[in-house]
């Protein structure tokens, strides 16, 4: 089994990014909304793997669907689970079970980590963070998430890939 994982974050239109993920085996793709901080609560939601607790999740508005990621760390990996439910609206405090599983796969944080950084970084150097805003339109470019990110992966990660 490959350890590696790839990750894709790319505004595809105003308001809109498509976000990619695959191990090696299996793949995922998603059309993912500005109603919220989407980049940003990604940002978020990796960095809290390197605090005390073991799971973080966030919602990725799909208009209506809710895609809700669940990372659950395990020693050095994380086991990452998507869940499709219908509707964000009606779904915000439905139990994850509820979720249809739509992905899943396990790899090590510092893989997780090092996949949302580069692919983060990617879109800064694209858009810029003025015509991030320009095409995200509600939200700015989440510049402290990464650099937050980038600052805890560096310190508590052997991470042999280039930065």
């Amino acid at each position: 089994m490959t350890r590696s994982l790839h990750f894709r974050w790319e505004l595809s239109g105003s308001g809109w990014a498509t976000c990619r993920i695959w191990d090696g085996s299996t793949k995922h793709r998603e059309s993912v909304s500005y109603c919220t901080e989407a980049l940003a609560d990604l940002l978020k939601g990796v960095t809290g793997l390197y605090g005390p607790h073991g799971v973080q999740q966030f919602s990725f508005d799909l208009e209506p669907a809710e895609a809700r990621w669940i990372l659950r760390r395990r020693n050095s990996d994380v086991h990452i689970t998507v869940r499709h439910f219908p509707d964000l609206s009606t779904s915000f405090d439905a139990p994850d079970e509820e979720g249809v599983p739509v992905w899943t796969s396990t790899r090590p944080r510092t893989s997780l980590a090092h996949a949302v950084l580069v692919a983060a970084e990617k879109v800064r150097r694209t858009h810029g963070e003025d015509g991030y805003l320009r095409k995200w339109v509600l939200h700015a470019f989440p510049t402290t998430g990464l650099e937050t990110l980038r600052r805890l992966h560096l310190a508590a990660d052997d991470c042999a890939l280039q930065h």
